[in-house]
């Protein structure tokens, strides 16, 4: 996984290899990750909050709220926040409360409020690191789907030696920067197209349409989520891109039927999510076009249909997704379109539905398949459709 960019919770417990997480919190920053801290009251004892937040560059947390100003120390959004929750060193005495979902400090919560991937990185002495118990918990938190790093061996704090060394900072990294997301689509390989394309008129005009691109983009985070790999072909957004996809920006129709053409030999999957515009101007005008009377007329192309193009030469292995705006005969004209392009599943969107459509944030759609099973979906954000439309896609090619 390539850290830059990448939210990562550092989580500290109260060990003397609480020392270091300030080369850990380093190295990420390095890395060009984001990096925030959150703390057990305890720890702080042996290693300072000014040290990690001037490494950091953010505020360090260790209580849920600020005694003189009331300020919350909110441990949901932080636990939604991360992209990866590190915890560096995890005590003997952290490890069984998350083991068993106790929740007396801002650490915990945090931990009980992520749906990240969790890395726990144990540190202790011998004789703890052997005990049953601790091995007990630790495999109780991998059953639950965090990845423990291991302890080495070596000198540890009581002069003894032997495992229970917290792994060093730069082994650590290594480990993150080596993690590859698994899921049901694990070793999928998966195209979304996104947003609207633009058609020139003039250098300065074009014919274009409201699409912001939510939807494909919600769908690129939700595949790479389940393990593909994802490559997002988009047209003109102002939308980040999720952590992880391939992006290809292009502006016109016929820029995005080549460059979904460049690609799609080699995907498993093809979402086509854009707003394509169905013509263009024959001869876009060199220059920009002065205003010299009441009105203007220029002839309008038909683009390149790229859906029905992938559709109609899809491979035996290969699940083509389309998208349908409609205005009237919803139904009808879906399951039209799903015919004529060889379709295996068609996303309906209706401009009737309020709260669906362009530029939003929810959406409303209906999944409906060549077998006519036609499944509602009802209004809700578009990143809850587009888990919802994975589900669906992973659901039939089972």
């Amino acid at each position: 996984m390539n850290l830059s960019g990448k939210n990562v919770l550092v989580g500290i417990t109260a060990s003397i290899a609480a020392y270091k997480s300030a080369s850990l919190v380093r190295l990420l920053v390095q890395s060009g990750a984001h990096v925030k801290v959150v703390m057990t009251p305890d720890s702080l004892h042996f290693i300072g909050a000014l040290t990690l937040s001037t490494l950091s560059k953010h505020p360090v947390y260790s209580e849920y709220f600020n005694e003189k100003t009331g300020e919350w120390s909110n441990h949901v959004a932080l636990g939604k926040w991360a992209d990866l929750f590190v915890i560096a060193p995890a005590t003997a005495n952290t490890i069984a409360k998350m083991a068993n979902g106790l929740c007396d400090n801002l650490l915990l919560a945090t931990y009980l409020s992520s749906d990240c991937p969790v890395f726990i990185a144990p540190a202790m002495d011998l004789d703890m690191y052997q005990h049953p118990s601790l091995k007990n918990n630790l495999s109780l938190l991998k059953k639950f789907g965090n990845h423990i790093i291991n302890s080495t061996s070596g000198e540890l704090a009581s002069g003894l030696n032997g495992e229970g060394r917290m792994e060093e900072p730069e082994e650590i990294v290594k480990q993150l920067q080596n993690f590859k997301i698994s899921g049901p689509l694990s070793g999928k390989k998966l195209i979304v197209s996104a947003g609207p394309t633009y058609e020139a008129i003039d250098p300065v005009r074009f014919i274009g349409n409201h699409s912001s691109g939510k939807m494909g983009y919600a769908i690129a985070e939700e595949a790479l989520k389940n393990g593909a790999e994802v490559i997002l072909v988009s047209g003109p957004v102002h939308i980040k891109p999720p952590i992880g996809v391939q992006l290809i920006k292009v502006t016109s129709a016929v820029e995005m039927y080549d460059a979904v053409h460049s690609y799609i030999g080699d995907m498993d999957i093809a979402v086509m999510s854009a707003a394509v515009a169905d013509y263009r101007p024959s001869a876009p005008a060199d220059e920009k076009i002065k205003k010299k009377g009441d009105s203007i007329q220029f002839e309008m192309v038909p683009n390149p249909d790229i859906l029905k193009s992938i559709g109609l030469n899809k491979k035996p292995n290969q699940f083509i997704v389309g998208f349908a705006l409609e205005t009237e005969n919803e139904l009808e004209n879906a399951k039209s379109k799903l015919i004529k392009k060889n379709l295996d599943l068609i996303v309906l969107n209706s401009l009737k539905d309020k709260g669906a459509g362009f530029g939003g944030d929810t959406n409303q759609v209906k999944l409906i398949e060549p077998n006519n099973k036609v499944t509602s979906i009802q209004l809700k954000s578009k990143q809850e459709i587009a888990a919802d439309i994975i589900s669906k896609i992973i659901e039939l090619i089972d």
